[in-house]
């Protein structure tokens, strides 16, 4: 064998070896999250990343950044959009920052319990994944996040109790904030970070949040009135880009999908047995709740719906709109 021979043999093998070890090695996929480690979210976040890497022989892996160590959700879709990350866990207003009308999901009091909330996602589901593939992500799950009620240092149990108050809204929020400012309600813009403070001093005398959110931040140590009522559910959503979706093996898709399927499942079960836990704690440290009747109920629905008039086509889709007023009309019949 001449010495060229040898050359080229020696090069055809390393080019071989490097071949087997690009192959060979990993996926690695980077998820940002707002949610802290020691939550349902960030638990069920590890146990995909432990899943997902068992399924697939170690050719697919989560590296999750837990508590915003990424940044906030618009931080994770910007990093996205630069592949400095590969995913992330996004609320509603993550979601809406790819569809622009994720939140009419949102309307308040429209959807009323779980059940409905699925029946409905499942006619909207495909629209909204449509929408977001457009902007080159794809949503791999969603989850619930938990019902938003009113908190306020007096009870309100009808809209005239709560008129009067100053009512904090987030900014992030637009649509809700329109949807609340055409119902006659005084609003104080608050960013979320800054909400004990204005409660502390006055600033405002009221909000709308999840009782997750309401009893980890400590409002209700001044907030310590919820009205039973649901305003509206609140949802979740683990998204890839959708270029990382494609170098995903097609043969192992099908087993990630199965994984994560109880995980999800188990998650929302968590989410809903967080909230009532949350609920139960704040009371036994002075929370009142106040009962909201059925009667009740639909003067809250009709203060909406008078407001509505003016946001559809504006502030909230109208076609999404009409659907779910199908959808909850088909499920309420059953």
């Amino acid at each position: 064998m001449s010495r060229t021979t040898k050359i080229v043999l020696g090069c055809l093998i390393l080019v071989a070896l490097s071949i087997v070890a690009a192959s060979a090695a990993p996926l690695v996929l980077k998820v940002g999250s707002i949610a802290p480690e020691a939550t349902p979210w960030g638990e069920s976040l590890n146990k995909l990343a432990a899943e997902w890497k068992r399924v697939s022989n170690g050719q697919v892996e989560l590296k999750v950044y837990h508590g915003g160590i990424a940044g906030g959700e618009s931080d994770s879709i910007r990093k996205m959009r630069l592949n400095q990350l590969q995913g992330a866990v996004l609320t509603s207003f993550g979601v809406n920052e790819l569809t622009k009308d994720f939140l009419t999901l949102s309307i308040p009091f429209m959807i009323r319990t779980d059940a409905e909330l699925d029946y409905v996602l499942s006619k909207v589901s495909d629209r909204y994944k449509k929408e977001v593939a457009a902007q080159k992500f794809y949503v791999f799950a969603w989850s619930k996040a938990g019902w938003v009620r009113f908190f306020s240092k007096t009870p309100v149990r009808l809209p005239a109790d709560l008129k009067p108050l100053k009512l904090g809204s987030n900014p992030v929020d637009q649509q809700m904030f329109e949807a609340w400012q055409s119902m006659g309600y005084n609003q104080v813009p608050v960013e979320l970070p800054n909400t004990l403070t204005a409660l502390n001093s006055g600033r405002i005398d009221a909000l709308y949040a999840s009782p997750i959110a309401t009893g980890g931040f400590q409002w209700f140590g001044i907030a310590k009135y919820m009205a039973s009522i649901k305003i509206a559910p609140f949802l979740g959503g683990i998204v890839f880009t959708q270029s990382t979706w494609d170098k995903i093996p097609a043969n192992l898709k099908p087993a990630l999908e199965a994984a994560a399927a109880p995980i999800f499942e188990k998650l929302d079960a968590d989410i809903q047995q967080m909230e009532v836990s949350a609920i139960k704690t704040m009371k036994t440290y002075g929370l009142i709740e106040t009962t909201v009747s059925p009667a009740d109920e639909l003067v809250w629905k009709s203060e909406m719906d008078t407001g509505l008039s003016g946001l559809l086509g504006k502030s909230f889709n109208k076609e999404v709109y009409d659907i779910m007023v199908s959808a909850l009309a088909e499920y309420r019949k059953k």
